[in-house]
């Protein structure tokens, strides 16, 4: 694996920002929600016990720090993950917390 360089000071605060974004189990929720399929915000809200306004809210976040991206379908939008990085970032992530608790 090649060496990362480290990120411009500017990268680096938006990199916090998403970061703290990802801080919330809701949007964690969310985004694990729509890893496999894209989802419409009434599917992710009747399906994670959430209310739509809610759904939108963090669904508007996470857009807007290009986490998640929206495709229109008449009346509904769907949304899914805004690319690979996205998605294996999540996915490494869970298999890092999964590891750490196979240990215990």
């Amino acid at each position: 694996m090649s060496r990362l360089s480290p990120p411009s000071p500017a990268d680096t605060i938006v990199l916090a920002e998403t970061f703290r974004l990802l801080g919330d189990p809701t949007r964690l929720r969310i985004l694990f929600f729509c890893l496999d399929a894209p989802r419409s915000v009434g599917d992710i809200a009747q399906s994670l016990e959430l209310s739509q306004p809610l759904v939108s809210h963090h669904l508007r976040l996470l857009r807007g720090a290009r986490l998640v991206r929206g495709h229109r379908q008449a009346r509904q939008v769907f949304y899914e993950l805004a690319d690979k990085h996205v998605s294996g970032m999540l996915a490494d992530m869970a298999h890092h917390v999964a590891e750490e608790h196979a240990d215990e």
